[in-house]
């Protein structure tokens, strides 16, 4: 199995393989191009964004400046997703993003981490975990989302969380670590919709 393939496997690479660090160069150089666009060059960030990520769909919108290890390579946006500034995605292996999702400004997720072994730390060696973020889910301003969680239909991530385990669908989730503090009830869904 070569490194690139260990990306996506859950196994231990060396994220320093010549062909991945040529591969990801290349995705970098788009991103940098994505991030230089001007406020008015929508149509030209909307054709990057469909050369940047696995796969994006229609309506999405994410304000520069944007961080993403591979540029969004390894990144699957549904319909709707809005990402407010600084959203940055540690996107080593893949990131999947479902429909009508909101992220707030300075929002990281982490799909990359490193062992905890100091000798395979020391030789640079990573190990990837995929992270599932389903429809219409609020990821609130700061929130970290790390290697490995799924986050449920629905829900809601309090600013500056540390999302550690995965979160349920139709909760809302706040604090480091993340924790759920109640359900999304229809109560709640009557009282927003008298605010409108």
């Amino acid at each position: 199995m070569s490194h690139y393939e260990k990306l996506h496997s859950g196994e231990l690479y060396d994220p320093n393989d010549a062909a991945v660090l040529a591969d990801q160069l290349e995705c970098l150089e788009r991103l940098y191009d994505f991030n230089a666009t001007r406020p008015t060059e929508v149509a030209k960030r909307n054709v990057l964004l469909k050369e940047m990520f696995a796969e994006i769909g229609k309506g999405c919108h994410i304000e520069p400046p944007f961080h993403a290890n591979w540029g969004g390579y390894h990144v699957h946006f549904g319909k709707n997703v809005y990402a407010n500034f600084n959203l940055t995605l540690v996107d080593d292996t893949h990131i999947y993003v479902g429909d009508h999702v909101m992220f707030g400004p300075n929002v990281t997720i982490i799909a990359g981490t490193h062992p905890v072994s100091p000798e395979l730390r020391k030789k640079g060696m990573q190990y990837n975990l995929p992270v599932r973020i389903e429809n219409n889910v609020w990821i609130g301003s700061g929130a970290q989302i790390l290697p490995g969680v799924t986050i449920g239909d629905n829900s809601v991530i309090g600013a500056g969380s540390v999302v550690t385990k995965d979160i349920p669908a139709n909760v809302v989730a706040v604090g480091s670590p993340c924790k759920q503090i109640r359900i999304i009830t229809e109560e709640n869904r009557d009282k927003e919709r008298n605010l409108i």
